[in-house]
C-alpha cells in the first residue's frame, strides 16, 4: 500500500517523457508534486530519461519515502552531469555567452554530429564506453525498485528487430531495461536484455500510456511532456528542421495513444460503453512548450550543471503553478485541453 494513501484524498498516475538532459525539468516536478502531502502516486510509465528519473524516484521511495525520493533524484542528476565531463562535447563560452544552452558552439559536438552519420558506435564505441550506465548503477537500488509496492513502475524500450515498444514491469525492471530505455542508436550499441536487442523507448512509445489503463486503479493520468507539440514559425534552418524532426518523432507514439483515450472517452458518455467496465481516464499536463520550443536538439546532450539545475527550478515551478491551477480537478475531470493540444 502506498504509504500516503489513508491520509490523502486523491491518487494519480504519472506519464514521464523522455528528452535527455531536458530530463532535469521532470525532476523538478517530481520535487514539487512531493510536497503536496494529500496528492499521491499510484503508478509512474516512463521512457529515457523519464525512465531514469522513474527508477530513482521509485527506488528512493521504497527506502526513505518522499525525502528519499528526492535525494535519490538529486544524486542521478548530480552523478550525471560529473560523470559527463568525460564526454567530449561540453558547453563553450561562446554558448554560454549566447545563452543557447546548446552546444552548438561547440566544435566537439559538431565534428562528432557529421561522424555520427558516416559511422555507428559499432565501429566509433567499440568498447561501448557510457558513463551514464556506472552513475545509475550507483544510485538505483534495482532490488528496491523491484520490491516497491507502493508504486508500480512500467518502462518501454524498442525491440530493434521487430521495431515494437515493449513495456517491462515491475518484477523485470533491472539496470540493463533503464539503459535500453535511454539507449541512443547513434551513441551506443543496442542492449541485449534475454537475447534481445533495444533501443530507445522513446521511438515506440513516449511514454507508453496503454498499462495506465489496464493494470492501476486510478483514472488520474499527469503527463509530464518534454518535446514541445506545437511551435511558432516553420523551421528554415537545416538544425532547426532537424530539432523539429526530432520533437514530431519523439511525440509520435504518444498521439494515438491520447486519441484513443479520447475515442474512448466520447462512447462512454454516449452510453455505448459501460462506465465502469472501461477506465474514464481524465487527462492532466504539465508541459514545457515556453521552454523547450526554443532549445536545440544540441541541449540534450548538455551535461552543465547550472542548465540542468535551470530546467529543474523550471520544472518545480511549473509543477506549482499547475497545483494551485488543476489539483481541484484531480478526480474530477480532465485538466487539459486535449482537442486543442493533441488533436
Amino acid at each position: 500500500m502506498n504509504p500516503r494513501k489513508e491520509k490523502e484524498v486523491k491518487i494519480i498516475d504519472l506519464a514521464l517523457q523522455g528528452g535527455g538532459a531536458h530530463g532535469s525539468f521532470t525532476w523538478g516536478v517530481l520535487d514539487a508534486l512531493m510536497e503536496q502531502e494529500d496528492l499521491g502516486i499510484e503508478a509512474i510509465t516512463a521512457t529515457s530519461a523519464g525512465a531514469l528519473n522513474a527508477a530513482a524516484f521509485v527506488s528512493g521511495y521504497h527506502k526513505g519515502g518522499p525525502e528519499g525520493a528526492k535525494k535519490a533524484l538529486y544524486d542521478l542528476w548530480f552523478g550525471i552531469s560529473a560523470a559527463s565531463a568525460l564526454l567530449p562535447w561540453q558547453e563553450t563560452a561562446f554558448d554560454r555567452v549566447f545563452r543557447n544552452d546548446g552546444l552548438q558552439c561547440s566544435p566537439s559536438f559538431l565534428a562528432l554530429d557529421f561522424i555520427m552519420r558516416m559511422w555507428s558506435p559499432y565501429q566509433l564505441n567499440i568498447f561501448d564506453f557510457n558513463p551514464l550506465r556506472d552513475v545509475v548503477a550507483e544510485v538505483i537500488d534495482f532490488e528496491a525498485v523491484r520490491a516497491c509496492d507502493s508504486i508500480k513502475l512500467f518502462i518501454n524500450a524498442t525491440h530493434v528487430k521487430t521495431g515494437k515498444g515493449r513495456v517491462f514491469r515491475p518484477n523485470d525492471i533491472t539496470l540493463d531495461v533503464v539503459m535500453a530505455s535511454a539507449c541512443l542508436p547513434f551513441l551506443f550499441k543496442a542492449v541485449e536484455i534475454d537475447g534481445e536487442a533495444y533501443w530507445d523507448g522513446g521511438y515506440t512509445g513516449n511514454p507508453a500510456l496503454y498499462p495506465l489503463f489496464y493494470e492501476t486503479e486510478s483514472e488520474d493520468v499527469l503527463i509530464v511532456q518534454i518535446n514541445p507539440v506545437h511551435i511558432e514559425e516553420v523551421p528554415t534552418e537545416a538544425s532547426e528542421i532537424l530539432d523539429r524532426v526530432n520533437d514530431i518523432s519523439f511525440n509520435a507514439s504518444l498521439m494515438p495513444e491520447i486519441r484513443a483515450v479520447m475515442f474512448v472517452k466520447k462512447l462512454i458518455e454516449q452510453g455505448k460503453l459501460p462506465r465502469g467496465k472501461y477506465k474514464d481516464v481524465r487527462l492532466h499536463l504539465i508541459e514545457t512548450q515556453q521552454i523547450m520550443s526554443h532549445l536545440s536538439r544540441s541541449s540534450k546532450l548538455n551535461p552543465d550543471w547550472q542548465f540542468i539545475n535551470h530546467l529543474r527550478a523550471s520544472g518545480q515551478q511549473m509543477a506549482e503553478d499547475w497545483l494551485k491551477a488543476n489539483y481541484k480537478h484531480v478526480g474530477v475531470k480532465s485538466s487539459v485541453d486535449v482537442e486543442k493540444i493533441y488533436l
